[in-house]
């Protein structure tokens, strides 16, 4: 089958043996982009988001962990690092930024990212963890395991970018937060967690896609 069709980036993406200490991410946009990319959920293609209103442009590689989802056990570990009460999922695989020296000119590829941390942002009452990894190899990037090995303008740029990524003029703006930024470990969790969601609610796709891999 997978000679004669395009796997889904999210459903037909194997996450990697290695996860989450290493993983497949699939990249939708890059720095250079000003227009705001996003995998079509059906399809599996890249489609036009909305573009940016303002000169906001991401610090890094970004895209998303194939077979992960966000749902109820990513929510309740959020509820559980941030006191909340009532914070759901956002029914969406688990973001990732990568950081890499190299200029990578277009989206629509994967990559091997290992994660280092990431922010816990919460968008109106979801749950929205954005994870940090930096590309397997890097020359400058690729010694990093922590990130607290990542410069604070760093992490103020990618702070910066997620709190007003969504903002459009005129319209009240989202209340989204990032209540703080978390180290390996708890990167790993999330990913855990968004295999586990993943499982529950797709894992007759992952049987489908162990089968037709076999052949």
């Amino acid at each position: 089958m997978g000679l004669l069709f395009r796997a889904h980036p999210w459903h037909g993406v194997r996450i990697g043996d290695n996860a989450p200490h290493s993983l497949t991410a699939y990249i939708e946009i890059v720095p250079t982009d000003t227009i705001k990319y996003e995998i079509d959920k059906i399809s599996g293609y890249l489609r036009v988001d909305r573009p940016q209103k303002f000169s906001n442009v991401s610090p890094t590689l970004y895209g998303f962990v194939p077979q992960t989802y966000c749902h109820d056990a990513v929510a309740a570990y959020c509820m559980e690092r941030t006191g909340r009460t009532g914070i759901a999922g956002d029914g969406d695989p688990i973001d990732i930024c990568v950081l890499t020296e190299k200029a990578i000119s277009h989206a629509d590829i994967l990559l091997e990212a290992v994660p280092i941390g990431g922010l816990l942002m919460i968008d109106g009452n979801e749950a929205d963890d954005k994870l940090v990894a930096v590309l397997k190899d890097d020359a400058v990037f690729g010694q990093w395991t922590d990130i607290s090995e990542c410069p604070p303008s760093l992490i103020d740029r990618l702070r910066h970018y997620f709190l007003t990524y969504k903002y459009v003029p005129g319209e009240t703006p989202p209340v989204t937060e990032i209540t703080h930024v978390y180290g390996r470990d708890e990167a790993h969790e999330v990913l855990r967690r968004s295999q586990q969601d993943y499982h529950t609610h797709f894992g007759g796709l992952e049987d489908l896609l162990n089968s037709a891999l076999r052949g």
